[in-house]
């Protein structure tokens, strides 16, 4: 007999930003989640999750404890899904103004490039997903302006990705964990599932 699968166990970095709805999401989708704080809390994680926020004020708290090295090392190696801020860290490019970043997403990513806060909007578009067009929240969104070769596109605004996809990397330009169509954060757990079954397979 063909044991189950496991809950997959997904960390959700929680040093500033929506990270709470992140977590209600995973729960709605029977997945565990433990909130990261510190570099020991990544251990034992499937996946994890980088919400949305302040890219700059996370860099501040990564600085801490070694913790901006730890990142860099484990999201290339480990299932990762950023959103909005998150998307930002994962990106090997960023700008306006320039900043560091993990260097883990072959992408060039514009912050705030759709405006302020009020500025902020929900849009319907098409993507790649099964199902119906995608909701879109978009709160200060950074935009995608390169992609690498590596990097699948699988949503768009204006002509500019707004979700990409490069192995086990997910990133969003917007805040799916504001919506109710959990379909991205399902995809993730697939990816991550994947991720586990091409694990057990080379143990064999």
């Amino acid at each position: 007999m063909i044991p189950a699968p496991s809950t997959p166990l997904v960390g959700v970095l929680a040093l500033q930003g929506a990270y709470d709805a992140h977590v209600r999401t995973m729960a709605a989708l029977g997945a565990t989640s433990r909130l990261v704080r510190l570099p020991l809390d990544l251990h034992g994680l499937d996946g994890l999750i980088l919400p949305g926020g302040e890219s700059t004020t996370m860099l501040h708290f990564l600085d801490r404890n070694g913790f901006f090295e730890v990142l860099q090392t484990y999201v290339k190696s480990t299932p990762t899904f950023g959103t909005c801020a998150g998307a930002i860290l994962l990106a090997t490019r960023v700008e306006a103004p320039a900043q560091r970043s993990l260097g883990a997403l072959d992408i060039t990513i514009e912050r705030n490039a759709y405006g302020r806060q009020i500025d902020s909007s929900i849009l319907t578009a098409p993507t790649s997903l099964p199902g119906p067009p995608l909701e879109m929240v978009f709160i200060r969104a950074p935009r995608i302006t390169r992609t690498g070769p590596s990097v699948e596109t699988l949503a768009s605004r204006d002509g500019f990705p707004t979700m990409v996809r490069s192995g086990n990397i997910l990133a969003a330009t917007f805040h799916p964990e504001l919506s109710d169509d959990h379909r991205i954060h399902q995809l993730f757990l697939t990816i991550i599932r994947q991720s586990q079954a091409n694990a057990a397979r080379k143990r064999r």
